[in-house]
């Protein structure tokens, strides 16, 4: 795992290692729709979960659709077409997955209030407004994000249709002889969403098989890691 140290919270985004499943899915593929066997998909979650000291049997997690709902989260929530969730519920975990999409944590920066939300964030969804909607459900202000692995821009090659409309709402150097580059675009949607402090892992998924799953290197069969979040007690 790869932890987001921040005050009041533990966030976590998961690798492929460590988990019980085999195959493309090897082996901590949280993903129970990806074609692996769902027991094992399960254990990889409870896996997870202990990891950072979550109750598996309280994860929420949506139906992601590359869309910009983002929803209160509830205990075990489960089937809800969205691709955020949001919680101020102390010991709640969330879960979002991906795998070459961008899975974003936001926090309230604020003792007093602490609330977090988790993100699927493809570029679909980050033309959409995806990490706007995520801001404004911890209320735009005090707020702070990290970005987690996804397909970087020595891999992310794209056509026309999707580079021009980068190119336009977040900058030229975005793109470079095709390639996106996400992270750049994604912490831009956060600092003009309000969110004071970003952080980075700038980790490609694609280029690194023996630790991330990925969708487009793996020709779609593979699973998924995601990042889990909670506000601590």
């Amino acid at each position: 795992m790869i932890r987001w140290q921040v005050d009041g919270y533990e966030v976590a985004f998961t690798t492929r290692v460590g988990g019980v499943s085999d195959g493309p899915f090897a082996s901590l593929n949280l993903g129970r729709k990806s074609g692996d066997d769902v027991a094992r998909a399960d254990e990889n979650r409870r896996i997870a979960c202990a990891a950072i000291g979550a109750d598996v049997e309280k994860l929420a997690l949506n139906y992601q659709i590359h869309s910009t709902r983002v929803l209160r989260a509830a205990p075990a929530m489960r089937g809800e077409h969205a691709d955020g969730l949001w919680t101020d519920e102390p010991g709640l975990p969330i879960l979002a997955m991906s795998a070459d999409c961008l899975p974003v944590a936001i926090v309230r920066d604020d003792a007093r209030e602490r609330a977090v939300a988790v993100l699927h964030v493809g570029w679909k969804g980050l033309l959409a407004g995806i990490v706007a909607a995520g801001a404004h459900a911890l209320g735009g202000d005090g707020l702070a994000a990290a970005v987690g692995p996804g397909i970087g821009p020595c891999c992310y090659e794209v056509g026309e249709e999707v580079a021009g409309p980068f190119r336009s709402r977040f900058g030229d150097d975005v793109v470079r002889e095709s390639r996106l580059d996400l992270w750049t675009s994604a912490e831009r949607a956060l600092r003009a969403a309000g969110v004071q402090r970003v952080d980075r892992f700038d980790r490609c998924t694609a280029c690194e098989p023996e630790t991330f799953f990925s969708h487009r290197r793996d020709a779609g069969r593979t699973g998924r890691q995601g990042v889990i979040a909670y506000v601590a007690g």
